[in-house]
C-alpha cells in the first residue's frame, strides 16, 4: 500500500513521545508497505541528519513550523472556538503542499498522527469528492488530558490561571475531537481507556487500540553503558517542558523525595530529558536533586538507576517511558495514573503502584532497601514488555485496520 503520514515534527530522532510512535510505525511498516512523509520541522537542517527516515520513506517533504506569539495564543483563548491545538500549526503553505502531494500521488491511505495535523486533512477532504482512506491516529484523547489538569490544578490557587487555560481546552477539544474522529474513516486509540473516552464523546464510533510500544532490542542492548549513579538513585525520563511532566517532577520532589530522604538521606532524583521549564530548573537548587537536560542517550540514566519513577498525576494515553524502564528491567513505582493504559499489567508484578505521597514514599523506600524485590520486579517487567509491547508485536494491528477498510481493494 502507498501510505502517507502527516507529522507535527520529523519522526526522527524519536526523542519525546509523539516522534517515538511515529518513527516505530513508519519503520515497522516500511518492509511491507511504500511510506511518503509530510511534516512540520523547526529548521530544515533537521533533514540532513535523518538518514534513518530517508531509508524507510520513499518521499520525504518537510514545512518550517509557524511560529505564535504569546499575544495571538492569549486572543485565540477567548475569539477562537478551536482548541489551541488545532491552531498550534495554522500554515497555508502546510495546506498548499498537502493538496499538491495528494494530486500528484495515488495514495491508497492517508494518517494522521495527532491532533494537531487533523485541521489541513479536514480542510482538503472536504473540498474533494475523492480522497484516499483516512486514519486518525489520537495519540492521546486530548479532551481527557486538559479534564485531568484542570482537576489537579483548580485544587491549588496559585495554579488557577493553568486551571482556566485547561477548563477552556477541555470544553473545546471535547467539541473538536469529536468533529475529527467523525470525519475520519478510522480512529485509532493508545489505550482501552482513550478508547472509551473517544467512544463517550462519539456514542458508536469505531475505535481501534494500536497501543505505544518499545523497541526491546535498542532497549535491552549489550553496549548500554550505565551512568554512574549513586546508590540509592531514582530516576525519572521524559520531555521536560511537557506539563504532566513538569507536574510529576515537582509534586515528587516537593511531596515524596523529603519523606524518603528522611529514612534514606543518601538517596538522589534523577530528571532526565530535554528542555526542562524553568520550575524544573530550580528544583536543581536543592542538593539531592539533578536536572540533566537534554543527553544523547537516555537509556544510560536507566540503566544506572536503582529505581525508576513515574509519579504522574494528570495526561492520558500510554506512558512510552514507563515501556522503555520495563524494557530495561527496571524496579517501578508509579502513580496509578502513570501506568495507565497496559492490559494486563498487574501491581506489585511487573511494578509497584502508590498515589499518595506517604505511598509512594514507602514503595521507594522498600525497593531502594530490598536488591531481590527489585530485580524480581525487574524481570517480570521486562517479560511483560518482550511478551506483549513491542513494536514489532503491535504495528501489524495498523494494517489489519487497513484491511477491515478494504484499502487497496
Amino acid at each position: 500500500m502507498r501510505i502517507l503520514f502527516l507529522t507535527p515534527q520529523l519522526p526522527y530522532p524519536p526523542h519525546q513521545g509523539t516522534t517515538i510512535r511515529n518513527y516505530n510505525i513508519i519503520a515497522n511498516l516500511a518492509p511491507r508497505h511504500e511510506i511518503h512523509l509530510l511534516s512540520f520541522v523547526s529548521s530544515q537542517d533537521e533533514i540532513v541528519t535523518a538518514t534513518p527516515l530517508h531509508q524507510h520513506c520513499r518521499s520525504i517533504e518537510t514545512v518550517q513550523a509557524p511560529r505564535r506569539s504569546p499575544l495571538k495564543r492569549f486572543l485565540s483563548l477567548f475569539l477562537s472556538p478551536l482548541p489551541d491545538m488545532a491552531l498550534r500549526l495554522s500554515s497555508a503553505e502546510f495546506r498548499t503542499r498537502l493538496t499538491a502531494t495528494l494530486r500528484r500521488i495515488p495514495f491508497d491511505v492517508v494518517q494522521i498522527e495527532g491532533i494537531e495535523m487533523a485541521r489541513p486533512w479536514m480542510n482538503w477532504r472536504i473540498s474533494n469528492i475523492q480522497y484516499p482512506i483516512s486514519i486518525f491516529d489520537d495519540h492521546n484523547a486530548e479532551y481527557v488530558l486538559q479534564q485531568r489538569a484542570f482537576e489537579t490544578d483548580v485544587r491549588q490557587p496559585a495554579h488557577w490561571v493553568g486551571a482556566l487555560y485547561s477548563l477552556i481546552q477541555w470544553k473545546k477539544l471535547s467539541h473538536y475531537e469529536a468533529r475529527v474522529c467523525r470525519l475520519a474513516d478510522g480512529v485509532v486509540a493508545v489505550s482501552e481507556a482513550d478508547k472509551v473516552a473517544l467512544q463517550q464523546l462519539v456514542p458508536g464510533l469505531e475505535v481501534t487500540t494500536v497501543p505505544n510500544a518499545v523497541d526491546v532490542e535498542y532497549y535491552t542492548a549489550t553496549d548500554i553503558q550505565p551512568s554512574p549513579l549513586p546508590t540509592h538513585s531514582l530516576v525519572f525520563t521524559g520531555k521536560m517542558d511537557f506539563r504532566p511532566n513538569v507536574d510529576a517532577v515537582l509534586w515528587f520532589c516537593q511531596e515524596v523525595l523529603p519523606l524518603v530522604r528522611r529514612k534514606l538521606p543518601d538517596a538522589r532524583f534523577y530528571i532526565v530529558g530535554q528542555s526542562p521549564h524553568r520550575r524544573v530548573l530550580r528544583l536543581a537548587d536543592d542538593t539531592a536533586v539533578t536536572v540533566t537536560g537534554y543527553v544523547d542517550d537516555v537509556r544510560s540514566y536507566i540503566a544506572g538507576a536503582c529505581v525508576y519513577v513515574v509519579p504522574l498525576r494528570m495526561g492520558g494515553g500510554t506512558r512510552l517511558k514507563v515501556l522503555e524502564a520495563m524494557a530495561m528491567g527496571k524496579p517501578i513505582v508509579s502513580t496509578s495514573l502513570g501506568c495507565e493504559g497496559f492490559e494486563g499489567l498487574a501491581p506489585s508484578r511487573e511494578l509497584s503502584i502508590a498515589d499518595s505521597p506517604q505511598e509512594f514514599a514507602q514503595r521507594v523506600i522498600e525497593l531502594l532497601d530490598d536488591a531481590s524485590w527489585r530485580e524480581r520486579l525487574g524481570r517480570a517487567a521486562q517479560r511483560f514488555v518482550e511478551e506483549q509491547y513491542d513494536w514489532r508485536l503491535i504495528v501489524p494491528k495498523l494494517e489489519q485496520i487497513y484491511e477491515k477498510l478494504d484499502v487497496g481493494g
